[in-house]
């Protein structure tokens, strides 16, 4: 299979280098971790390595080396629409290359060869009671398909460590492949009478989500799908899906198990539900005002608001020293598509106020928007109101970078994640012994 050729043709220097830098290299201390950063949820220490995606403080989000905006450009594009194939993304995250168009069109196809959903996964999700939340039965969804890990079977019946990522690669397409049908099911089960709209093979695979859940009248969402799928496919290995995935997978454990623990990290309030605290406190900021306020009458308002304790979602980044480029694009979107929509207009005008006034505050190291700022308003402008659903869609995108992670962690034959902990009692002796 073509991309499993790709990878394989680079293994061996990869390795290579792995083994030089262990072997040569292996005491070299890379960076000293505080007391602070213990008890801060080791935030900001350097303890994993990923050539698949960094984010830059000053340019957000690279990909395999290239930023949003080179992407936006270089990607093979979709028939007739400006937003790239997920297909050609896929292929870049795996295979370290721009794709063709021809080999993100071979992606695309193999994707719609093993879309198919099993009506086991079905049935499980459908016997769950009304109103279990989206990403429950997302997750649940990714478990059931676990019966099908070819890896898991190939382990039982003996496979050689060397190999474990060709299997890890055909559960990565299998279930990749399915995502886009398996949201739309739980889309339309929840919120839609169980409606049931097969994929259309002459859709690529993030635009069939938008046709499997009946936007298929606007072709507009469909590049909506497109950007949104592909501006949210990876974000590092640090945060808490990434490396949920990246450490169960480290035990062997199959895509499906890794993948379905870091949806279940990915469905926390802390790391995937801003998107719809932005929108919530958006619509509040709307019917507040009942029209577009003035940007002074803006100014004031937010002034207000942080003055008495609150928070403005969407606007600071663990990471990002400037303006999230996931942001600029979706708010090029916005101006080019939806200019006359009010709730995107207000997004807009707060993008040219907040951060004026948080700088004047001088109390945040960024005070500019993040992705979330944005991409739930969008999804809102299109019927997609269901703010719940929104974490789905992230994770739909997010799988992508997960399974990429994981196929090039066996690959590169990674170790089982072994982190020591220490008592209170240790940590303060050591303390008191160094004079500190």
């Amino acid at each position: 299979m073509f991309i499993a050729d790709c990878i394989e043709a680079q293994l061996p220097g990869w390795r290579d280098r792995v083994q030089h830098l262990r072997g040569k290299s292996g005491d070299f201390k890379v960076c000293d971790v505080t007391v602070s950063q213990i008890y801060s949820g080791i935030r900001g220490v350097q303890i994993q390595v990923s050539d698949i995606s960094y984010v830059d403080p000053y340019e957000g989000l690279r990909l395999r080396g290239y930023t949003i905006p080179e992407l936006l450009d270089l990607l093979p594009k979709a028939a007739g629409s400006p937003m790239p194939l997920a297909g050609g993304l896929y292929y870049l995250l795996l295979c370290d290359a721009l794709p063709t168009r021809q080999q993100a069109e071979m992606v695309e196809e193999e994707w719609r060869q093993r879309s198919e959903i099993p009506a086991y996964v079905c049935n499980v999700i459908r016997r769950m009671p009304a109103g279990t939340h989206p990403m429950t039965l997302f997750s649940m969804g990714i478990m059931a398909l676990q019966r099908e890990s070819v890896f898991a079977k190939k382990y039982d019946n003996g496979t050689a460590r060397e190999d474990h990522w060709r299997y890890y690669l055909e559960d990565a397409l299998n279930l990749t492949a399915k995502l886009p049908g398996l949201a739309a099911f739980i889309y339309n089960l929840r919120y839609q009478d169980g409606i049931t709209i097969p994929p259309d093979p002459d859709l690529d695979w993030s635009a069939n989500f938008a046709h499997m859940i009946d936007r298929s009248g606007n072709p507009d969402y469909h590049d909506l799908c497109r950007l949104f799928f592909f501006l949210h496919s990876d974000h590092e290995g640090g945060n808490v899906s990434a490396h949920a995935t990246h450490l169960i997978s480290s035990a062997l454990s199959d895509v499906y198990l890794s993948c379905a623990g870091g949806m279940n990290g990915l469905a926390g309030p802390l790391h995937g539900l801003a998107n719809q605290e932005c929108l919530k406190w958006l619509l509040d900021v709307q019917t507040y005002f009942g029209k577009i306020p003035s940007q002074e009458d803006l100014r004031q308002y937010l002034i207000d608001q942080l003055r008495h304790g609150a928070l403005i979602p969407g606007y600071g980044h663990a990471v990002l020293r400037t303006t999230d480029p996931r942001f600029t694009a979706q708010l090029a979107f916005a101006r080019k598509y939806m200019p006359s929509d009010e709730l995107l207009q207000l997004v807009d005008l707060v993008y040219q106020t907040l951060p004026d006034v948080l700088q004047a505050q001088g109390k945040v190291s960024n005070p500019w928007p993040n992705v979330d700022a944005i991409n739930g308003a969008l999804q809102y402008h299109f019927g997609v109101k269901e703010f719940d659903f929104y974490t789905v869609l992230f994770g739909v995108s997010r799988i992508m970078g997960l399974t990429a992670h994981i196929v090039w962690a066996r690959a590169l034959l990674k170790p089982i994640e072994r982190p020591k902990s220490l008592t209170t009692e240790m940590l303060e002796t050591m303390i008191r012994n160094s004079g500190h």
